[in-house]
């Protein structure tokens, strides 16, 4: 007879339900993909100086980045479950839809093509505001989806990517389409903050690469911290966060420089508690922590880019 049911945690989830497909969305990354957007597009608003700034496209931004995250994670999902990454009996991170038998290899195939092409329908109307340009970098941001998984993660360039394409492209790209073409200038300003954007969401990637160090040298998965080992991805972390509201503090918002003490507060808390903790699952709680963190960097930054706008 076939299975219906898979068990977590005492609750039943049916197969390829809507409940299983929620917990493979993983909804709580969604704030890395929201940030970068934020950022740019409120620097767009900032230098439309009153007019030149277009809704519509900003909205799209925020959309197709949502929808490429959860397009991340069906391929992160999917094809780690292929690789035998994510097993039960080993895994320390969160629990996984194919491992666990949520949602069925054929069912996430499709759901990954699917987002995929729910993503581009979004992305595409951005030509009109961006130019035809706009269709290379959202071919990118797809072909990378599955590189990450498939070939760089392995490879120790994900750190790399993770700048690139959570932090460069989609503050760089959102705060672009959300200008009139006459206001169309990617400024220094601009360039330093997505930068910024890109290392503070690092710091998400290397504490999940820190907890995963052990099995992912032994699976032959070289990621950053692999290379570098142990001490040094902790200086990493710490530093990642430090460099990023250095760049910060280098833009017109410097006036409002001391609010990122607070966002600096809870990072050197959370590398502290990631030092003490070492290893095992207790490391979800570091993850946890700097997700937050990475929403207290993107909400000081908005909200003094802000500031900066109703004071002139």
């Amino acid at each position: 007879m076939k299975q219906t049911m898979q068990t977590t945690n005492d609750n039943a989830i049916a197969i390829n339900s809507l409940k299983a497909w929620l917990l493979a969305a993983r909804p709580k990354t969604l704030i890395s993909a929201i940030v970068p957007v934020a950022i740019g597009v409120t620097l767009a608003w900032k230098d439309a100086n009153g007019s030149g700034f277009q809704l519509a496209p900003a909205l799209l931004c925020f959309l197709f980045a949502g929808l490429m995250q959860i397009d991340a994670n069906f391929i992160n999902d999917y094809y780690d479950c292929l690789k035998g990454n994510d097993a039960s009996e080993t895994r320390l991170g969160p629990k996984r839809a194919c491992s666990e038998g949520w949602i069925s290899l054929a069912a996430m195939r499709k759901g990954i093509i699917f987002t995929t092409l729910l993503a581009s329908f979004v992305g595409l109307p951005l030509m009109h505001y961006g130019g035809w340009e706009m269709l290379i970098v959202g071919g990118l941001c797809i072909i990378f989806s599955f590189l990450y998984t498939t070939k760089f993660s392995y490879l120790g360039l994900g750190d790399l990517l993770v700048v690139i394409f959570f932090g460069i492209i989609p503050v760089c790209l959102s705060y672009y389409v959300s200008l009139l073409p006459l206001h169309q200038n990617i400024t220094w300003e601009v360039f330093v903050l997505s930068f910024a954007c890109g290392l503070v969401i690092d710091t998400l990637l290397v504490v999940n690469n820190y907890r995963d160090r052990e099995l992912d040298e032994k699976a032959g998965k070289k990621t950053l911290v692999v290379h570098i080992g142990e001490k040094q991805a902790e200086t990493l972390y710490f530093f990642l966060g430090v460099f990023a509201v250095i760049g910060a503090g280098n833009t017109s918002i410097s006036s409002l420089f001391p609010a990122y003490f607070v966002y600096l507060y809870f990072h050197f808390a959370t590398h502290k508690k990631l030092k003490a903790i070492k290893k095992g699952k207790a490391l979800n709680q570091v993850l946890g922590a700097t997700a937050r963190n990475i929403f207290i960097f993107g909400f000081i930054t908005v909200a003094s880019i802000l500031i900066v706008i109703f004071k002139n």
